[in-house]
């Protein structure tokens, strides 16, 4: 049973309960002490940890997010993006009462974020980030938190601290994609014949490092891609992706390794860390191995598949996505031109060395 104490012209409830700490709150009126000892019993009764919302941390706030996370089955892995943000917002506002943050405590933040190179896209992820754990949180645990990143949105947009992601435009040229193969091949030759494929079929790094040999199909030259990420489904799908062109010889001639079921036995950590090597060791700026999606995507374009058929490739749901990682050449459209004009030839387009052999 709750104590109800007046001091001084206030009202102190206490909640004692075996097993839990006690927890104190001093209140303006009886009333107010009273309902506040009742839902924190109500709590404690219903088998959930004595919790005062008022109190909370941000650092507890984010322990209970991924608590609730894990008894959903949605885990937060920890080599993903939500994890690093929710692993930065911890460092940087763990400290912090829930209660206690607001627009102004949000700004600071956001600041410091940009004084340490972070983007206003990256700035905003993180805010978004802090937002959901909030809502989710407090709807599960049954409590009331403040809906502060809502509030303070619209100040860090006015301030410039937060921003939407640019479009990314970036693919590799000829010359650029030739050199960061030959390099590969000297580091890594299956991280270069990954990345080969990766050029024309558009596989993320993740679907690369997972198809197996048992998921070919000879006859229609494609491999099954296990558990293939979708944009809105907790449960991923499985799905047929074509190796056009040379992407099924550079997969054919993939030594088969004993006990290994993969075709490009490698970490998706370990192709991404060799391009990122490579591209810096060659002074090619701005390039990603998910640049690779991109490119693909754009060439197929270029190859006149309309976008149902570059979908069934690249496996995007909406024309929307479809759209970002198409960035058409000047080239192509110089050749484009040129063959629409009547009585001139066509000029055939270069074939380009994402799909050629190693030397």
């Amino acid at each position: 049973m709750a104590s109800i104490i007046p001091i001084g012209g206030k009202w102190r409830a206490q909640v004692r309960r075996r097993g839990h700490r006690a927890m104190t709150r001093t209140f303006d009126t009886r009333r107010e002490a009273e309902a506040w000892a009742r839902r924190v019993e109500s709590g404690i009764e219903q088998g959930a940890a004595a919790l005062d919302a008022d109190e909370m941390t941000v650092a507890d706030l984010l322990r209970r997010y991924r608590d609730m996370r894990a008894d959903l089955g949605r885990a937060v892995a920890s080599a993903s993006n939500t994890h690093y943000m929710l692993q930065h917002l911890e460092e940087d506002l763990g400290v912090k009462r829930v209660r206690d943050l607001d627009p102004q405590s949000l700004a600071r933040w956001a600041r410091m974020r940009q004084e340490q190179g972070a983007g206003g896209y990256t700035i905003n992820m993180e805010l978004s980030a802090l937002g959901t754990a909030i809502r989710h949180t407090a709807a599960y645990l049954r409590i009331t938190l403040p809906d502060v990143v809502g509030l303070a949105r619209p100040i860090l947009h006015y301030g410039q601290l937060i921003s939407g992601g640019e479009r990314r435009t970036r693919r590799p040229t000829e010359d650029e994609l030739a050199r960061l193969l030959v390099d590969l091949d000297a580091r890594q030759p299956v991280v270069a014949d990954a990345v080969r494929v990766a050029a024309v079929t558009g596989l993320r790094r993740g679907e690369l490092a997972r198809i197996a040999w048992e998921d070919l199909d000879e006859l229609r030259r494609a491999v099954l891609v296990r558990q293939r990420k979708h944009p809105r489904r907790i449960e991923a799908r499985d799905e047929w992706v074509p190796l056009l062109g040379d992407a099924w010889e550079v997969v054919q001639r993939q030594p088969r390794r004993p006990r290994e079921p993969r075709i490009f036995p490698v970490a998706p950590e370990t192709l991404t860390d060799n391009v990122t090597a490579a591209t810096r060791a060659l002074g090619i700026p701005d390039l990603r191995l998910h640049d690779m999606r991109r490119e693909a995507t754009s060439r197929l374009r270029e190859l006149g598949f309309d976008a149902d058929a570059r979908k069934a490739v690249t496996g995007h749901r909406s024309d929307e996505v479809h759209s970002r990682y198409v960035a058409v050449s000047l080239e192509s459209l110089h050749e484009q031109y040129a063959a629409a004009q009547p009585g001139t030839e066509p000029r055939p387009a270069r074939r380009r060395a994402a799909r050629g052999r190693r030397a």
